[in-house]
């Protein structure tokens, strides 16, 4: 486990810049909580950028990963 974060940790330095590695960094924290949370995270991001453009900002919440049960 330690040597995927390093690996990945080392991939982020050419994210291009530092908002760029930000973003970056939330995207994969969103995908280890939907793995934490038993989702396939391919399959939950898949979802939620589907259900994305028609969700109201009330809804945001509900396409967190945590927000679902896990399977």
């Amino acid at each position: 486990m330690l040597w995927k974060y390093s690996h990945s940790k080392k991939n982020w330095l050419f994210a291009g810049s530092e908002r760029a590695g930000r973003r970056a960094a939330a995207i994969q924290s969103l995908l280890a909580t939907a793995k934490l949370n038993g989702l396939e995270p391919l399959r939950w991001l898949t979802e939620t950028l589907e259900k994305l453009p028609t969700c109201t900002n009330s809804q945001i919440d509900s396409l967190l990963p945590f927000a679902k049960p896990s399977k």
